[in-house]
């Protein structure tokens, strides 16, 4: 079974709606709309009215409507580090590769993370809050002007402590905030968290 190799993790075979609208990158309820005016096969739960989507069946969707299947057929989740601490982006690299459920790119400034968002769309964001050149706030002010970011999480990290400057970042769109240092199971942990995925699920 494709991807079921992935670090000892098994593919998912049934989505949610939610689920199924994250790999879709539209709203849950464009394929709710989908699910009862029958364009998307499906069945509900016996017992509650809890949509589920088989694997199959979303794939067939997604084909025939030009959506770009890459995200079901890895399994995994985008994610994109953005920091100029190339030691730093190593270790952030490892530690959600080494999970074996994520597919991960870095960059090391503000502008390609723009670029990179766009292209990449990515379901979670690590970013550094100090960059070279644009700050990690009007980063993130860029991805939550674009509707189609809706979904994208985003983990501010930084050295700073100042609490009102933690606020603004939360203001501008941030998920999420880690002071440096940090231990790199708490990324894992925090990111896991974001995406409603287990912690330590790979195996």
């Amino acid at each position: 079974m494709e991807g079921a190799q992935n670090g000892g993790c098994t593919v998912k075979t049934v989505f949610t709606t939610g689920e199924a609208a994250k790999i879709c990158k539209v709203s849950q309820q464009t394929i709710i709309r989908c699910f009862d005016s029958g364009q998307l096969k499906g069945f509900r739960v016996p017992g509650s009215k809890f949509r589920r989507i088989p694997r199959d069946v979303l794939y067939k969707f997604m084909k025939d409507n030009g959506i770009p299947t890459d995200a079901l057929e890895s399994g995994k989740r985008k994610a994109l580090v953005v920091d100029d601490d190339p030691d730093l982006v190593e270790l952030l690299q490892d530690v959600l590769e080494s999970d074996g459920r994520f597919e991960v790119r870095a960059v090391n400034n503000g502008f390609d993370a723009g670029m990179m968002v766009k292209e990449y769309r990515p379901d979670i964001i690590v970013l550094d809050v100090m960059l070279p050149d644009i700050n990690g706030k009007e980063v993130c002010q860029r991805v939550r002007t674009d509707p189609a970011m809706d979904d994208v999480k985003i983990i501010c990290i930084s050295g700073m402590v100042e609490a009102d400057k933690i606020d603004s970042l939360r203001e501008a769109g941030a998920n999420d905030f880690l002071q440096k240092p940090f231990e790199m199971e708490t990324v894992l942990e925090r990111v896991c968290k974001l995406l409603d995925m287990e912690v330590g699920a790979k195996n």
